[in-house]
């Protein structure tokens, strides 16, 4: 894993209650610094990119970065090779993904993560594309990628918008924990990390952090899912061995 990786990887980009990444302003401060001084922000995940960009680029505005919309650019790889910093936000993972894979961008957006050290922040779809593959996201597939495979910044998978058991529901479809289970039963399958809306995972190099307030569940192959609170050192998970699909 590259020394210089930086991930911010959030489960969600508005909390109940609450504003458009109002719940992670601080740690996306805190995380960028002030070095940076404007970001790329990626909407391939929802149709109407002009509203989705105008949102973003209020609130890290609002936040002190400027911002650009990787789909007004008239070359989206330039706009990648030039980014200080990647924001790629929430919607549909497929259809982000496939956008991804149009553009060529995702061999180029690996390499300036893992290779050139920028920084990098997901929320949702941004984070699902952040892992191997998007195997354990929530979403439909209304378009199809070439390939599920994603970024693979990161050695496993995550489940963002994670929820627990009702234990008083009568739905009697699948929980996310038995959909999770249920990908664990493929062979080679990597670790998932299901977070909670409210929990973001912070990788600084070979160390990753569980940060928020509410926590969130590991799932591992042939083992019991486990339950972690916030600050929970993941670092492992960056070295976990198996063999990828």
């Amino acid at each position: 894993m590259a020394k210089r990786l930086r991930l911010l990887l959030t489960s969600n980009s508005t909390l109940h209650g609450g504003t458009y990444l109002g719940h992670c302003q601080l740690h996306i401060q805190d995380f960028l610094g002030p070095n940076v001084k404007r970001i790329l922000f990626v909407p391939y995940a929802l149709s109407d990119q002009d509203a989705y960009a105008k949102m973003a680029r209020e609130r890290f505005e609002s936040l002190g970065y400027g911002l650009d919309s990787i789909h007004e650019s008239p070359d989206p790889r330039e706009a990648v090779t030039k980014a200080e910093a990647i924001f790629i936000g929430g919607g549909n993972t497929f259809r982000l993904l496939k956008v991804l894979y149009d553009h060529g961008l995702i061999q180029l957006i690996r390499r300036r993560v893992l290779e050139d050290g920028i920084p990098y922040i997901g929320s949702s779809a941004g984070t699902n594309v952040a892992t191997i593959s998007i195997n354990t996201t929530n979403d439909m597939p209304i378009v199809y990628p070439p390939s599920l495979m994603a970024l693979d910044l990161v050695p496993f998978n995550i489940n963002p918008h994670y929820l627990d058991p009702d234990v008083n529901s009568t739905h009697m479809g699948e929980t996310r924990e038995k959909r999770i289970l249920q990908y664990h039963e493929e062979p080679n399958t990597p670790p998932v990390l299901g977070l909670r809306e409210g929990s973001l995972l912070l990788v600084e190099g070979n160390t990753a952090t569980l940060q928020g307030k509410t926590g969130a569940r590991l799932f591992v192959r042939g083992k019991s899912p486990t339950e972690h609170p916030p600050g929970t050192d993941f670092s492992f998970l960056l070295a976990e061995g198996y063999e990828k699909p």
